[in-house]
């Protein structure tokens, strides 16, 4: 991944202006890093079938990652989780203030579909992307499940009702993360399989964070935890025996599903999957 964060550095946000840090808060959250995760799917569907159009891919890839960070702007804010601390670094509402950290959010959201009309794809292509990213980040994806989170919090939802909050809020960019790869590469009969694989790795990403929020200090996990106590998050729903039981489920079920994709597929994926799928382990393990 050392190419793709060379390609972040070289099309950061910037602009010309007397804003005293205005550049710095569109920037802070992108170059502090964090796991990549959502790019690095994208990228491994291209690098199974056209490994060719790699640096192409970049542009989409960092198009998510811009508007993955922007939420995590957000979600971070006062109104919503008040939390300090994101990828080992203030957040942007602690060190600058509110007005910035909600701008920059606004910025990264629609710098996100700046790199997709920007991206050396053809015309469809691009159009497709565009789609795809908007429909699971915005109205009825991401931003719903963020809508249900805030509103239901102190009120405990059933199981069905978590999954499709967090089958929004987080598993909806995961899964589009792949698609968007098969949309590059022009794989159509991927696209459904891919997404609903990548559903269940979001619902698995989730069911994880919930244990870290339990388990892991601030400065073990990069970010504030301890914040889910009046959420209805997996843990609150099920206890941390039963939390950790569906993971380690979903993590069964995903390692055979691998298996249905082709070779090529399959290994791309294996090598980014296999720091995550059981991460949650070491977190309860010992």
């Amino acid at each position: 991944m050392k190419e793709f964060e060379a390609f972040i550095e070289k099309h950061l946000p910037v602009t010309q202006s007397y804003h005293p840090h205005y550049n710095e808060a569109l920037q802070t959250m992108i170059l502090a890093g964090g796991k990549r995760f959502r790019p690095a799917l994208l990228l491994s569907v291209v690098n199974a079938y056209e490994p060719l159009l790699k640096n192409a891919a970049y542009h989409p890839a960092f198009a998510i990652e811009s508007l993955h960070t922007y939420s995590l702007i957000h979600d971070d804010l006062p109104s919503m989780d008040n939390a300090d601390l994101r990828r080992g670094h203030q957040t942007l509402h602690v060190k600058f203030d509110e007005v910035s950290a909600i701008l920059a959010g606004d910025a990264l959201n629609t710098y996100a579909f700046e790199l997709l009309s920007s991206a050396p794809l053809s015309a469809e292509v691009r159009i497709n992307l565009v789609k795809e990213l908007s429909s699971s980040g915005g109205v009825s994806g991401m931003v719903l499940g963020q809508a249900l989170d805030c509103h239901f919090e102190n009120v405990e939802l059933t199981l069905e009702q978590l999954n499709l909050l967090h089958n929004r809020k987080t598993a909806a960019l995961i899964a589009s993360s792949l698609v968007m790869g098969a949309i590059i590469v022009g794989r159509d009969e991927l696209v459904e399989p891919l997404r609903e694989f990548g559903e269940d790795v979001g619902l698995l990403f989730q069911i994880q964070d919930d244990i870290i929020d339990v388990t892991q200090s601030s400065a073990e996990a990069g970010k504030t935890t301890g914040v889910d106590g009046e959420k209805n998050s997996f843990v609150n729903l099920l206890g941390l025996d039963g939390a950790v039981a569906a993971a380690n489920e979903m993590s069964a079920t995903l390692s055979e599903k691998l298996n249905n994709f082709d070779e090529n597929l399959r290994e791309q994926l294996n090598i980014l999957l296999k720091e995550y799928l059981y991460r949650h382990k070491e977190k309860t393990d010992g």
